[in-house]
């Protein structure tokens, strides 16, 4: 499912976000840039020790925070770390929020013109996936809308749910 917004195409697909060929990817991380599990942990396996290597350097990170890396192996040149709320800890949304523009902002100030998001802490931080789509789309969207040199704006989820929960939030933010 493909639209453009400003200059940019926003696209969404179901898939594996490591291998995704965008100039950079997004882990949702955490703030010690540890990648264990999830997300995480198929970029580490995938993209080699490099990444944990330079993630060891510029760690810590707040939440809502975003820090770029190598790609090491992974077909995406780099890696965007952006650590997302855990629910509970108070103030969700905009922490979503703020995880969401910092990327973005990462991949502007890096000259970047592609990107790749997975569903920033719907996993082990147990995000509900609704509410993720409509923050990480709203600021996407805004963002795209205003000067970004972004080309494409992936949003890769892993399974149907996830896509199909996306695809009905994005109908609803473009009016469709």
């Amino acid at each position: 499912m493909e639209h453009k917004v400003g200059q940019a195409v926003l696209e969404l697909v179901q898939g594996d976000i490591t291998e995704q060929a965008t100039d950079a990817i997004v882990n949702a991380a955490n703030e010690q840039l540890v990648l264990g599990g999830g997300v995480a942990g198929a970029i580490r396996r995938k993209g080699g020790p490099a990444i944990q290597a330079e993630c060891s350097l510029k760690a810590p990170i707040n939440v809502g925070e975003a820090v770029m890396t190598t790609g090491g192996n992974l077909k995406a040149r780099y890696v965007i770390h952006a650590v997302g709320p855990r629910m509970g800890e108070g103030n969700e949304d905009a922490k979503l929020g703020n995880a969401t523009a910092s990327v973005l902002r990462v991949a502007g100030e890096n000259g970047l013109r592609s990107v790749a998001f997975c569903a920033i802490s719907t996993g082990i931080f147990g995000y509900p996936m609704g509410r993720c789509a409509s923050i990480m789309l709203a600021t996407t969207i805004e963002h795209l809308k205003g000067r970004t040199g972004l080309k494409r704006v992936v949003f890769c989820l892993y399974d149907r749910s996830a896509l199909d929960t996306f695809a009905a939030e994005l109908r609803r933010q473009l009016h469709e």
